[in-house]
């Protein structure tokens, strides 16, 4: 029988997996839907998936496996499972959901990975690729929580998909091409996963894996990964820095942002002129500049773009100042890097809740950086007494444990005091205590905005 005439087997029941069958189902593919976990409810997944879909729990049976022809992973899924090991026993290819919605892309794709800034710069680079092409022409998706499935038959030889890719969705990447891709830093992150630094490094390099010299890739000059990666990348690398001149590349100095061509330097705008905070996020938008350079948009736009850009959600908002203390929500501060950054984006002293999923992380960089910022960090989760033995290895003894985040969050307001900040930053992961980081961010909104007064929430 011919591949194509086989069911493709579809394997995580979350939203990837429910708009992969969907795209499938458009596309006259049958799909069969598997997930590991007996407790789905089948009747709530057969409303979400095309009709007559397959639905199989609990283990991989042998002969579903000779049924299909392909296998479309979700990202949350290991490849080191033993179902996975089966389908490859069997001959089976395995790609995600990236690489199924890359196969029907009719246009040009930008695709943005990182460990920290991604979804910054995305929406950053998606709002400049809307207000050059068009909101018909220009589609932000992928990790940033829009799936690449659900927008990609809209997609013509004239429209930009500017995706942001996680290393999950990386490692199965295989035709995957990007006119212009991005890697903005890599840190220890999902070491539980990858393992080492170095598989960890190489699953995020796949972002440029079939680029050629017509292809850019947008590097950090201060990542000594990148850096090495510019000189072996088969793309033409474009170098940016927050922390030091180039000659070649965009780079931030004295609280301006520059453009540099063979040393001839070009002002672009100030941090005063942008509504964002921090040197992460100036780096997110030199690195939104070049990508956006790189894609023939003028810099006069861009530049309009940049200056009423407003920070996402969960990334160093600022949500409410009540009673002379402003509340920040850095709920996606996953991991220590992206937690380092907020800490040095802070100008008060500032009481820090953190704390939660344990990743494999090590926390000694984040609370080196605390110095006379942090005042007081208050612990919860299954991390607690892991960051708190670091905090006394390294000195710093000001912290407490809290059993809820609510209780966490009510000590942090009576730490408070007018002139500081509170900062959500937790540098873990929100699993265990809830369902994803933007449910913690909005508990912690919430929260804020109940302190106000009547009327003004």
């Amino acid at each position: 029988m011919n591949s194509m005439c086989k069911p493709v087997l579809v394997a995580g029941a979350g939203i990837s997996g429910i708009q992969a069958a969907g795209l499938l189902g458009k596309m006259g593919r049958e799909a069969i839907l598997y997930d590991g976990n007996t407790e789905k409810d089948r009747e709530e997944l057969k409303k979400a998936l095309p009709e007559g879909t397959e639905i199989v729990l609990g283990e991989l049976p042998d002969d579903v496996v000779k049924r299909v022809s392909l296998c479309v992973i979700s990202p949350g899924i290991s490849l080191e499972v033993p179902f996975v090991q089966k389908l490859r026993e069997a001959g089976i290819e395995i790609i995600g959901e990236i690489e199924l919605a890359y196969r029907y892309e009719k246009g040009t794709v930008i695709g943005i990975t990182g460990t920290n800034g991604k979804t910054t710069t995305t929406t950053l680079v998606g709002d400049i690729m809307r207000a050059y092409l068009g909101e018909d022409r220009a589609f932000t998706v992928g990790n940033i929580g829009h799936p690449y499935t659900e927008e990609v038959l809209r997609s013509t030889p004239e429209s930009v998909s500017t995706i942001e890719l996680s290393s999950f969705q990386l490692e199965t990447v295989k035709t995957f091409h990007a006119k212009v891709s991005a890697i903005l830093n890599i840190t220890p992150d999902h070491l539980n996963r990858h393992h080492t630094m170095e598989c960890y490094t190489e699953v995020k390099e796949r972002v440029a894996m079939n680029s050629t010299k017509e292809d850019t890739v947008v590097l950090n000059a201060e990542d000594p990964r990148l850096l090495a990666f510019s000189e072996t990348t088969t793309a033409t690398p474009v170098l940016f820095s927050g922390l030091r001149t180039l000659s070649n590349g965009y780079f931030l100095r004295d609280n301006t942002l520059y453009y540099a061509e063979d040393g001839r330097e070009n002002k672009l705008l100030t941090t005063d002129e942008v509504n964002l905070v921090g040197r992460c996020n100036y780096e997110n938008i030199l690195a939104a500049v070049a990508i956006t350079r790189a894609m023939g948009v003028p810099m006069s736009l861009i530049l309009d773009v940049v200056r009423n850009f407003k920070a996402v959600p969960h990334r160093i908002e600022f949500v409410e100042e009540v009673n002379g203390v402003r509340y920040y929500n850095d709920s996606k501060g996953t991991n220590p890097d992206a937690a380092i950054q907020a800490v040095r984006a802070m100008t008060r002293p500032t009481v820090l809740l953190g704390g939660g999923y344990d990743k494999g992380s090590e926390f000694d960089e984040w609370i080196e950086e605390f110095g006379t910022t942090v005042k007081e960090l208050i612990l919860i989760g299954a991390t607690r007494e892991k960051i708190a033995e670091c905090c006394r290895a390294h000195g710093f003894t000001a912290y407490s444990f809290a059993d809820t985040f609510e209780e966490a969050f009510s000590r942090a307001v009576s730490l408070a005091v007018p002139g500081d900040a509170v900062l959500l930053s937790p540098a873990c992961a929100s699993w265990g205590m809830f369902n994803n980081y933007e449910e913690r961010g909005d508990l912690f909104k919430k929260l804020v905005r109940d302190m106000l007064p009547e009327g003004e929430s």
